[in-house]
């Protein structure tokens, strides 16, 4: 039976599903990285899958206790809700509990991952350690250093 039931999920599944792989979450760490060196910034940089799973991680030097957790939330926010957390204050604000659901963060960090063209969300990326703006700049080139997009094409 469990057999079965694996056939079916995958027959259910479309050929064309696009996942994040190792390697895109990789470039997206090295990107975010270099983007970082640059400006002579640390973040702790954390890329999630749409389940919120780690696929990748990096604490820069000089990172501060607390950092990878925060960027895990930021990425994992994004992951589950499908837009930046830059604009998680602002939806808190307009929607009765939503500051209190699960996994809303209200600080600037956490950016989405979409396909190339745009059309399909990966998953998300957080990063933490300097200012909000900062972290969300540093997340958003790591993004476009992998050749993937930060926002739904419209």
């Amino acid at each position: 039976m469990k057999i079965f039931a694996a056939a079916v999920l995958l027959a259910a599944t479309p050929a064309s599903a696009q996942m994040l792989s190792a390697d895109q979450a990789e470039a997206i760490v090295k990107g975010c990285a270099a983007h970082a060196r640059a400006k002579g910034q640390s973040h702790a940089i954390a890329v999630v899958d749409l389940g919120g799973h780690p696929v990748a991680t990096w604490r820069m030097d000089g990172n501060a206790f607390g950092m990878m957790d925060f960027s895990l939330e930021k990425a994992r926010a994004v992951a589950a809700w499908g837009f930046a957390t830059s604009g998680m204050e602002e939806a808190a604000k307009g929607t009765p509990g939503f500051a209190h659901a699960p996994h809303v963060v209200t600080v600037p960090g956490g950016v989405p991952v979409f396909s190339a063209d745009g059309r399909t969300r990966l998953g998300g990326v957080g990063a933490s350690g300097e200012a909000p703006a900062d972290d969300a700049a540093c997340a958003a080139a790591g993004i476009a250093a992998a050749g993937l997009k930060s926002e739904r094409a419209r």
